[in-house]
């Protein structure tokens, strides 16, 4: 083994231990949004197992406990569970579920606005 072989060998070690511990030390940025209950929900939705009702208590019962954790729900989830709420013809419902969706986010406004004038 010549000398230049042996000085990039002896770089190897220390150049990899520095990176194990660099990412190891890596924390995990949490996420803006809690999920928990939402994709299952829109999942079982598209697939049609599950009846209206059934989809409006499981995503009661998972903003519930997104709320009881702190967290904030995705965007999306009050729109979907206001347009089960219009299905089975909660109206009042519905429409406070599309109106807290596009306060919340209001890139979704004109869809929001296009689902709240079918309400009427």
């Amino acid at each position: 083994m010549n000398m230049k072989n042996h000085t990039l060998t002896g770089l190897v070690l220390p150049v990899a231990a520095a990176c194990a511990l660099l990412t190891g030390c890596a924390t995990k940025t949490p996420s803006l949004y809690q999920w928990d209950g939402y994709q299952p929900q829109v999942y079982e939705y598209f697939k049609g197992q599950k009846d209206a009702a059934q989809q409006i208590a499981a995503l009661e019962q998972a903003r519930t406990k997104i709320f009881a954790s702190d967290k904030t729900l995705p965007p999306g989830f009050r729109a979907h569970l206001g347009m089960l709420y219009a299905s089975v013809g909660k109206g009042a419902e519905a429409r406070q579920q599309l109106t807290e969706e596009k306060e919340r986010f209001p890139e979704s406004s004109a869809y929001m606005d296009f689902l709240l004038s079918k309400l009427q």
